[in-house]
């Protein structure tokens, strides 16, 4: 590998997207060998960073000899830096070419494991296992391109509105959730599990400080092996005190629609490469029971407590580009900590939601239960020992507001938004049952 003064290289260096504002200057750069071409008295390079592509061309008699012979043989991704004059060409990409006057491989290449072309035929599960080349793709990095628009809008939205931006625990004493679907870590002397959500923690905070935001890592230990779900996550959560499911609710009708809209401002040519066709998002509101019984009439599956995957395509179709909030959830069907419909302990309904979008559940939520002693009662109708939850229990007898919140999977919502087979093109380094590696 060539030697190279790093700290000139950025201080000269120019990002590809930025070159073709230099009219017939001298620019230097930085990338990777995206294709070559020898036509004998000319060779050609086309040069990719993080920003874009350009060609650079070499001529025979006019090229230095050096760099001319050079050319083809540097494999394709090798890390190059290039330092050239820019001209105008009208077979080029974007109507410019670089004439190299210096040219240094920096890290060559070996024989590449997978095809890393946009037209790459390889399937996902070996692109899988070279996953750190599969990352030179333009088809791979415009996915995360557009995530990383996600997460930073997600996070812009709510801490504009005065949220607070905070760090949960990831390492728990007890069930999150319920059930026992969690992954056991010896925790010195202690047993303890990765946390299933951030629900009890960001609730004991939102309590105290009224309006958070964090993103966070997750565990579900289930032995599922679908296109749609993951063992480890990243979850986008809310929590906000003196508020109710609809309050809740508001709220993320506002955080998907600025999302949507600034990954349509922000990633326009990401989206053209993945061929996807974006809208801000219609909203439409409807009960469980409203849901249920259109899901009879168009004599579509659908469970007394929860929603079918085939119903939540078919609300698509009734409904397209539509974010559909159902309400009024069967108590039977969510977790202990939600709050019965109108407080009431007897209520067959809850205060909870799901969010249903692009044919999918992108989240739940709803009002939590902040009253001890309707806690505990639900925990014991859950099978919950309330002594695994002490803690949780207390914090809530020492002026605790009503509240709730809601969380989104960063990479569910990928899936969802850019429509991808599989939720794993969407997670950098996919955790499920049968893979823990790389």
């Amino acid at each position: 590998m060539a030697k190279i003064d790093l700290v000139k290289l950025q201080e000269k260096r120019t990002l590809i997207k930025d070159i073709f504002d230099k009219k017939n200057q001298v620019v230097e750069f930085a990338g990777w060998v995206h294709n070559t071409r020898d036509l004998s008295k000319v060779k050609f390079l086309v040069v990719r960073d993080i920003s874009g592509l350009i060609q650079v061309t070499g001529i025979n008699g006019k090229t230095p000899k050096e760099i001319f012979n050079d050319m083809e043989k540097i494999p394709r991704e090798s890390v190059v830096y290039v330092k050239g004059q820019m001209v105008d060409s009208k077979q080029a990409v974007g109507g410019k070419e670089i004439n190299p006057t210096e040219l240094i491989v920096i890290s060559k290449a070996e024989d590449l494991p997978i095809d890393v072309s946009d037209f790459s035929k390889t399937e996902l599960p070996k692109r899988l296992d070279y996953r750190f080349v599969d990352l030179h793709r333009q088809r791979t990095q415009a996915i995360f391109k557009i995530q990383s628009t996600i997460g930073v809008s997600f996070k812009e939205y709510f801490v504009n509105k005065g949220f607070m931006d905070v760090h949960l625990p990831s390492i728990i004493g007890a069930s999150s959730e319920g059930g026992t679907d969690l992954f056991k870590v010896k925790y010195f002397e202690q047993d303890a599990f990765l946390a299933q959500s951030p629900q009890l923690y960001k609730q004991m905070v939102a309590c105290a400080v009224e309006k958070i935001v964090t993103i966070t890592p997750v565990w579900r230990a289930e032995k599922h092996n679908t296109v749609r779900h993951l063992n480890e996550c990243r979850q986008m959560d809310i929590e906000i005190a003196f508020a109710n499911a609809k309050v809740v609710m508001k709220e993320m009708e506002g955080a998907v629609k600025y999302i949507v809209e600034q990954v349509l401002k922000k990633n326009k040519k990401e989206l053209e490469l993945l061929d996807v066709k974006l809208k801000i998002p219609d909203i439409k509101y409807m009960k469980f029971s409203e849901v249920k019984e259109l899901m009879d009439k168009e004599k579509v599956e659908c469970g007394d407590d929860d929603l079918s995957g085939a119903s939540e395509k078919k609300l698509d179709e009734l409904f397209p580009h539509t974010l559909v909030f159902v309400y009024d959830w069967p108590m039977i069907g969510k977790p202990f900590y939600i709050m019965p419909k109108d407080e009431n302990a007897n209520s067959k309904l809850s205060e909870g939601f799901d969010a249903i979008y692009r044919g999918m559940e992108i989240s739940s939520g709803g009002q939590r239960i902040h009253i001890p002693e309707l806690l505990e009662a639900r925990l014991k109708a859950k099978g919950l020992d309330k002594k695994d939850f002490k803690t949780y229990i207390d914090s809530f007898r020492f002026g605790a507001p009503p509240h709730a919140g809601w969380s989104i999977g960063i990479e569910r919502f990928t899936h969802v938004l850019l429509g991808l087979a599989n939720v794993r093109e969407a997670c950098l380094f996919p955790r499920d049952r049968d893979r823990l590696s790389p």
